[in-house]
């Protein structure tokens, strides 16, 4: 519950405050990462990243109004690391969001940082390591805060959460360098091996007959999305990425990597059998399907111990619940208005070096030597001039209460999920797959959707509304985790000012020992420059463009042009090295 300062003129208020101050407790997480040892879906053995020595890493949860503080211990030994807590907004905390490079440094490996915030948000989040693809190792689990306040929590008997995830089993560090790179000039992602429930496979739910469950899901992956169905059983949808929805029954949901729902499943009124219900990883986003992908993974509810567990049945094609057709609870109306409106125009392509990024208007994101939060608060009145943030953290200054439109034009046949940090915002459009971009005589909701991860289909549109009323620092990206390695940010600098009036002085000593530790600045421009804050001469820049002519096509005609002549080449020089009477 918000209360401003006006309602302190009234004695209730005063005491309603005071109630659920006292009722809130402080619930510490002492966080080990290190490395272990994990084989999820039983086919390959390999390192993970744990917490406290175990895989999975355990869920964070509280109440409504508790404060959650974490302590952060990097015992990787090979890698610096971070978390984000996604979907929770950090009101007042913007130091707190984790991402290296935006509201924070890296943890070195040895060191220790703090986490340290208010959740005033229910409902289903997760958290997850920030650091360049380093969550797909293992380094994410589900983050549940509970609402005594929830208008279903007395049409449900039982909780029960569920995670969601494509696997690979090749470490990050390994992949990332062949993704990005000259031998994959297409910007093909590496196709997962398996998919996982509850970071594992055939996952039991026991269920009596007769009662109601609230399922809380989280797609955790990496790349893909996820189809869902309960056989026998329909879902009602209340609650998407932390906003309650009046109840929509469906009976098959469609989850982007990031999202969240949580549905309503009543138990059939026998135990005569037990009944699967299934995640399917959505093939169209991946280049080529390997013959040997299962992309299925079932689990059952279960009635009866004692019974087998039927095979999920085949079905003759994917039918999902459209959720732009979701209605917040709360009835909140579109903005009708747009106070600033920016357009992202969101292209695949490639850069000098053959490889395949990435770009928002030609952009693609490189992170500055100075995180932005800190350009912000170092930077005086200039803090509120984009340039001083570098070009390449594509950065947009918000003004404070702002209604702010973001319309997103995808000229990419892929299907992308976006997620903006720091806010849910409202979806006002969204095109069907090759609609193109957005024009201004699309029809909008009066109550629409709200959420903080949104899909855009295939060389489609959307747009989206939020109200600019939390001051931060706010990345906006693709949540494929191939893509915002490969540049599909941009960064909402939101009242910068007022960041400056708040969190001045106040940012704590572990936070800057972080920097202190990688060697990272923090203060000046994106380029570290404290003295002139408009030159940005050595900020940090992409590879320079392709050279006039060149395509993806050709990069590999060429690269196999070289391969093959390298090739010709080593059997030229063991002909001609081998005896005379050996050839």
């Amino acid at each position: 519950m918000a209360i401003s300062l006006s309602n302190f003129l009234n004695p209730i208020s005063v005491l309603l405050l005071y109630v659920l101050r006292c009722n809130a407790v402080v619930i510490t997480y002492d966080f080990n990462v290190s490395w272990v040892y994990a084989n999820p879906d039983g086919a390959y053995n390999r390192p993970v990243i744990g917490i406290n020595g175990q895989w999975p890493v355990p869920p964070i949860t509280a109440t409504k109004g508790d404060r959650i503080i974490v302590n952060v211990n990097n015992q990787l030994g090979n890698e610096t690391t971070s978390l984000h807590f996604h979907g929770l907004f950090m009101n007042g905390t913007s130091h707190m969001d984790g991402p290296p490079g935006v509201t924070q440094c890296e943890i070195a490996p040895g060191k220790s940082f703090t986490y340290n915030f208010t959740v005033e948000q229910p409902g289903t989040y997760w958290y997850h390591s920030h650091t360049r693809g380093q969550y797909p190792d293992g380094l994410r689990g589900p983050l549940i805060i509970h609402d005594p306040d929830s208008p279903y929590k007395d049409l449900y008997d039982e909780e029960v959460v569920l995670t969601f995830s494509d696997w690979y089993h090749d470490l990050m560090h390994t992949l990332l360098p062949k993704f990005i790179s000259l031998t994959n000039p297409t910007g093909a992602e590496p196709v997962p091996k398996a998919s996982l429930i509850n970071d594992t496979q055939n996952v039991k739910v026991f269920v009596q007959p007769g009662k109601t469950y609230l399922f809380r899901m989280v797609n955790m992956g990496a790349f893909a999305g996820q189809y869902l169905w309960f056989e026998g059983h329909t879902m009602q949808i209340v609650e998407v990425d932390g906003i309650y929805t009046f109840p929509e029954e469906v009976n098959m949901i469609y989850i982007t990597a990031a999202q969240r729902y949580s549905v309503l499943v009543t138990a059939k009124n026998h135990s005569e059998s037990n009944s699967p219900f299934v995640t399917s990883m959505d093939q169209d986003l991946f280049d080529k399907v390997p013959k040997s992908l299962n992309p299925n993974v079932t689990g059952w509810l279960i009635y009866d111990d004692s019974k087998p567990l039927p095979p999920a049945a085949m079905i003759e094609n994917f039918d999902p619940f459209d959720d732009f057709n979701l209605i917040p609870h709360d009835l909140e109306p579109l903005y009708d208005h747009v106070d600033y409106a920016l357009t992202l125009d969101l292209k695949m392509g490639n850069l000098g070096d053959g490889a395949n990024y990435a770009f928002f208007n030609n952009i693609t994101y490189v992170p500055p030597k100075v995180p932005t939060l800190y350009t912000a608060l170092s930077t005086g009145g200039n803090a509120t001039n984009a340039v001083v943030y570098g070009e390449n953290t594509n950065s947009f200054v918000l003004n404070k209460g702002d209604i702010v439109q973001i319309i997103l034009n995808s000229a990419d046949s892929g299907k992308h999920p976006f997620h903006l940090h720091g806010h849910a915002f409202q979806v006002a459009v969204r095109s069907e797959a090759d609609e193109g971009p957005y024009v201004t005589d699309i029809a909008m909701p009066p109550t629409p959707m709200r959420r903080d991860t949104i899909m855009v289909n295939p060389n489609g549109n959307f747009v989206l509304r939020f109200r600019a009323d939390n001051p931060g620092i706010w990345l906006f990206h693709c949540h494929i985790e191939w893509h915002v390695a490969s540049g599909l940010i941009a960064t909402m600098v939101e009242a910068p000012l007022t960041l400056q009036q708040t969190l001045s002085g106040k940012i704590p000593a572990d936070h800057l020992s972080a920097c202190h530790d990688t060697n990272t600045p923090t203060a000046g421009n994106a380029a570290g420059n404290t003295i002139n804050v408009l030159d940005l001469a050595g900020a940090p820049r992409p590879p320079p463009p392709l050279p006039t002519g060149f395509t993806a096509r050709g990069i590999v005609a060429l690269v196999f042009s070289v391969i093959s002549a390298f090739a010709g080449l080593a059997v030229i020089a063991w002909y001609g090295a081998a005896p005379l009477g050996a050839v």
